[in-house]
């Protein structure tokens, strides 16, 4: 089921583990947002819809540019600063005050989705490179792997926050997704210090 051979070259076991993290804390912002944008700004669910788009939207044009920076710069310092840009996001969103309006509140999901957008490409670039091309089939799926159980670890880590804290749980799910981006961060900035195998 798990390609453990690929497992056991560091980069790419490295690549899965800052994949696992960023969806982790990917998830969780995405989960937790509507019910801040909800019980603290008072948004309807068309307001809450399109004031999310914000996330998504800025991928479309900040991913592209990732994927032409890959050549140029090694996507483990790519994945990072990404990575770094998505904690400031959800950090600016933890601690977001009551009183912002439209903008104040889309600037910071912008962070986050332009944080994410920079990481994705170079992150799956790196894990499918750094897998033999023979493998590269098992390669994707440990990647599709990574996505879903940082998915999954994510959405069980906000029920669960809602169980322990209740109404304060969105802004603990944003402050401890920046911390998981934060430490996303760091295991990408370490792919510097491996060489991909030959």
């Amino acid at each position: 089921m798990l390609p453990f051979d690929l497992l056991k070259i560091p980069i790419f076991s490295m690549s899965v583990m800052t994949s696992i993290l960023s969806f982790t804390a990917q998830m969780m912002s995405l989960i937790a947002m509507p019910f801040l944008l909800v019980n603290t700004f008072h948004y309807d669910a068309v307001g809450t819809g399109l004031l999310m788009t914000s996330w998504p939207l800025v991928i479309v044009f900040v991913a592209p540019l990732a994927g032409i920076l890959i050549g140029k710069i090694h996507p483990g310092i790519l994945g990072g600063v990404g990575l770094i840009i998505m904690s400031i996001g959800c950090f600016s969103l933890s601690f977001v005050p009551t009183d912002t309006n439209h903008f104040g509140l889309v600037w910071r999901l912008m962070l986050c989705g332009m944080g994410f957008g920079f990481f994705q490409s170079p992150n799956n670039h790196m894990l499918l490179t750094s897998a033999p091309p023979q493998r590269t089939g098992s390669a994707s799926g440990m990647l599709a792997t990574a996505r879903l159980t940082g998915q999954t670890i994510g959405a069980a880590l906000v029920a669960l926050l809602f169980h322990i804290y209740g109404d304060t749980a969105p802004h603990d799910a944003m402050l401890l997704a920046g911390i998981l981006s934060l430490c996303g961060a760091l295991s990408s900035a370490l792919r510097l210090r491996v060489s991909l195998p030959k």
